[in-house]
């Protein structure tokens, strides 16, 4: 790791603040020097006997042992400061817990990165404001254009590397691991309960029919949905998925069953949900065709676990859909052994950047055409912030994508890159071959391959995508800020509202944009990845864009069960 360096505090700053403080520390031995003179010389003037004036002798001379240690310690200050200043442009001679009473606090490295980043956010502007001012007045050509871009965007890239360095400084590293394992650890305890009940005939239920028309992302996404109505009404999740359209013998041939104990509901009448009263068993619609969604659909989170989640994840939705696919996603060793074995020809190193590029179906009806430029821009830009930090001797990417074609495109395009992928997984995942058993496997091998990369690029409107992002989040801290979607911000199909809090007030400084009041609600319909995006405000129902940098998400919090009794079962397991 690169040492701090540039904004920190001068050496002048660091031995001003340590005159300051023995400024300080003279001021009290002056008033201790008054104090000790009043005490001694007033019993001296007052009449008294000979026994008071020896007692008031023998307190002067124990005051003037003190004094001369403080005069001691007060030499050795000035000395070292004095060191520090003339051989050590660090500091790192004054051994700072000799002189002052330790009272722990953030590290110095910590802080001196802390001002680097706010200092340079500073020079940033500056450099801006410059170059846009002569840009004004017509001192800079067009073709200097590029060069400055470069510069900003090499500028940004060294404030986000000293960003990122922060929580490995802050000295809470440690604790946010842990507990992120802990709480993940918590959520599947619980579902591991909820889904194995001590008495499977009379438990209530929830029936999942596995027969939706789509992709596999789309179907993951449906099954998390109706996983999360489980949670939420305390019911038994079963899975229909006899027919299955990737295996018809169904889901539990290719991934473990989501119930050790219970995969009935008997002859149990099954209503459908929603109705009028509450049935033993109700079987679920499709997310999509719910007029009036519960409250405790995405993006919801359960209020029992958001402030410990939000203590070390930036996107508590996705983590919380991460954990729903966590339980669910666990292939067989059939399945995993093919997984293993497809995975160990590609050579798996790190640092790695993972690419999903969707094309054939999805292109022209869901979404627009991308580029393999498009992603590259991207690419380029995550290793170059990384090479601020580390040696990158390889810059490697696993390329999944529909489209057969395009793993020999990049490759041709980019001779400076390493391309991990098989198009045979390729061209299974073509239209006409989609919905097989090798179809499966190979889709699973991009899902891993994608999440366990350090970053990602893809297209938010793809559900392959989404799902690998979900999947990163169960594979580490935070993974909040590894990604980027070339098209929407996350979301979850058929998710209630998207909403964002104003921390600001705006007046807007075009007819495109609205204003809003801080505490205002705005419903965002996306981000357009220029400063704004498009929203509505709830309290004056006026759409236009919007600062994102003005607002923050609005997180949703669901009274889910806490599920008490859970950690018992599972040692009763």
């Amino acid at each position: 790791m690169m040492k701090p360096f540039g904004s920190g505090p001068t050496v002048n700053g660091y031995v001003m603040m340590y005159m300051s403080r023995w400024k300080r520390f003279a001021v009290v031995l002056l008033l201790i020097w008054i104090a000790v003179t009043y005490l001694v010389i007033s019993p001296l003037r007052c009449e008294g006997g000979t026994e008071d004036v020896s007692e008031f002798q023998n307190r002067l001379r124990t005051v003037s042992m003190q004094l001369e240690s403080l005069k001691i310690q007060h030499n050795k200050l000035i000395s070292q400061v004095k060191k520090s200043v003339g051989l050590n442009p660090n500091l790192k001679d004054i051994d700072t817990g000799s002189l002052f009473d330790s009272v722990g606090g953030p590290s110095e490295e910590y802080e001196n990165l802390r001002r680097r980043v706010f200092s340079n956010t500073k020079e940033m502007w500056y450099f801006i404001n410059h170059e846009l001012t002569k840009l004004k007045k017509g001192d800079i050509k067009a073709e200097k254009l590029p060069e400055i871009l470069d510069q900003i965007e090499h500028r940004k890239s060294f404030i986000l590397s000293d960003q990122q360095k922060l929580p490995e400084l802050d000295g809470y590293q440690d604790w946010r691991q842990q507990e992120a394992a802990n709480v993940s650890d918590l959520v599947q305890k619980r579902l591991k309960y909820l889904q194995n009940p001590s008495n499977c005939r009379d438990a209530r239920k929830v029936i999942c029919n596995l027969n939706k028309g789509c992709g596999f992302g789309c179907q993951l996404h449906h099954i998390v949905y109706c996983l999360i109505f489980a949670y939420a009404t305390e019911r038994t999740l079963i899975l229909n998925s006899k027919g299955w359209r990737y295996n018809t013998k169904g889901w539990e041939y290719v991934f473990y069953p989501i119930s050790e104990s219970c995969l009935t509901a008997y002859d149990d009448k099954v209503i459908q949900w929603p109705a009028n009263y509450d049935p033993k068993v109700v079987s679920l619609p499709f997310i999509d065709s719910i007029s009036q969604k519960p409250k405790f659909l995405p993006l919801a989170i359960p209020t029992d676990l958001a402030h410990r989640i939000v203590r070390f994840n930036g996107d508590p939705s996705s983590w919380w859909i991460g954990q729903m696919l966590k339980y669910v996603l666990k292939p067989k060793p059939a399945m995993q052994k093919a997984i293993n074995e497809t995975i160990a020809k590609m050579h798996f190193m790190r640092p790695i950047v993972g690419v999903h590029i969707r094309r054939t179906d999805k292109v022209g009806t869901e979404a627009a055409f991308h580029s393999i430029d498009e992603y590259m821009v991207h690419v380029r830009q995550y290793y170059d912030q990384l090479q601020l930090t580390q040696h990158v001797d390889v810059r490697r990417v696993y390329l999944a994508s529909d489209d057969a074609n395009v793993l020999g495109d990049a490759r041709s395009k980019y001779p400076d890159y390493e391309f991990l992928g098989d198009p045979s997984i390729a061209k299974t995942a073509a239209t006409h071959r989609r919905y097989t058993p090798v179809s499966l496997t190979g889709l699973l091998v991009d899902l891993h391959m994608l999440a366990m990369s350090d970053y990602i690029v893809c297209t938010f409107s793809s559900q392959v995508g989404r799902v690998a992002y979900e999947m990163m989040q169960t594979n580490r801290v935070d993974a909040s800020d590894s990604f980027y979607s070339l098209d929407d911000i996350y979301y979850f199909g058929g998710q209630n509202a998207h909403n964002r809090r104003a921390i600001m007030n705006h007046t807007p400084r075009s007819n495109q944009e609205i204003a809003f009041q801080a505490g205002d609600l705005i419903g965002v319909a996306g981000n357009h990845w220029n400063g704004f995006g498009r929203g509505t405000n709830k309290r004056t129902n006026m759409n236009g864009l919007i600062p994102w940098y003005k607002t923050a998400d609005h997180l949703v919090l669901y009274p889910f069960p806490e599920y008490k009794h859970a950690n018992e079962h599972q040692n009763e397991l």
